[in-house]
């Protein structure tokens, strides 16, 4: 059994202001679970898409209930990679990200393309699906509800970060927040660095880049 979700969001901006502030997302007030992030693979096709694949560290606390079933020292850091691929000349992009740690827990995926709004030129849509599944016996569901719930709420996050972001780029952010929110991302950096760019490394190998984006961007909208 697998939770699934299906969104559709609106941002003021046109398709190339969210495509370069996609790229600029972190740090920002709502992504303080964001610690790190790597670029690990890019290329461009020959028919000029761009291909991407990041790695990002966040903090993701479990639930108490949860935390019973884990030792102590399990990392409560979660990494996730995040393919994507951009068209240009279609002003569309693709992403889909999944969790690569804790999948024993619980997996979460993510697929979102964002296109030029159909009622307005000027602005972006986003439309988005996500899959919660988790292969915990006696739990599953349990586990699948909670993260449901706590991606809706990251989905709410994302979008006032990405607002925040677009904001930021036409001039219109605080100073004061963005002095703020540039010292908690560096402070938080440091934290996990290392531990990321060691992944990335692993990550960034030839065999473990099957351009897993290609065949998740096919699939039906």
């Amino acid at each position: 059994m697998v939770k699934y979700f299906l969104g559709h969001s609106v941002l003021r901006s046109s398709w190339d202001q969210v495509f370069a502030a996609f790229w600029q997302r972190y740090p920002n007030p709502y992504s303080k679970h964001v610690l790190t992030e790597d670029i690990v693979h890019r290329e461009v096709t020959p028919d000029q898409k761009l291909l991407s694949r990041r790695l990002l560290t966040k903090t993701n606390r479990m639930p108490r209930w949860a935390e019973r079933l884990f030792p102590a020292n399990v990392a409560h850091s979660v990494y996730i990679l995040e393919d994507s691929i951009v068209d240009p000349q279609n002003q569309t992009m693709t992403t889909f990200t999944w969790n690569i740690n804790h999948a024993r827990l619980m997996v979460v995926e993510e697929r979102c393309v964002y296109c030029v709004n159909s009622d307005n030129s000027g602005w972006t849509e986003i439309h988005r699906e996500a899959w919660v599944s988790s292969s915990l016996f006696g739990v599953s569901r349990a586990v699948q509800e909670f993260g449901l719930a706590r991606f809706k709420s990251n989905v709410t996050k994302s979008m006032k970060g990405f607002e925040y972001i677009l904001a930021k780029l036409q001039g219109e952010a605080p100073s004061k927040t963005l002095v703020e929110t540039a010292k908690e991302a560096k402070e938080k950096a440091k934290e996990t660095a290392l531990a990321a760019t060691e992944k990335a490394k692993d990550l960034a190998t030839p065999s473990a880049l099957p351009l897993y984006f290609i065949i998740k961007s096919q699939l039906p909208a």
